[in-house]
């Protein structure tokens, strides 16, 4: 998979949807904020996909050193 740039807001909004997560508190409204932006940036670049562009990003946040 080709690297893909990640805009920091979508590191910030998937950080804080993965830390709700952790605590068992992620709310509707975080995981949608986080879908919404992931189907808007995808939608704004060529050819990049929202999964990719999803997975991407968690994997950015969950596992930062790999």
């Amino acid at each position: 998979m080709a690297d893909i740039d990640i805009p920091p807001h979508l590191i910030e909004l998937e950080s804080a949807a993965w830390a709700e997560q952790q605590a068992g508190a992620l709310t509707f409204a975080t995981a949608a904020a986080v879908q919404a932006a992931y189907t808007e940036h995808a939608a704004a670049t060529d050819g990049l996909s929202r999964l990719e562009l999803e997975m991407a990003t968690k994997r950015a946040v969950r596992h930062p050193e790999g």
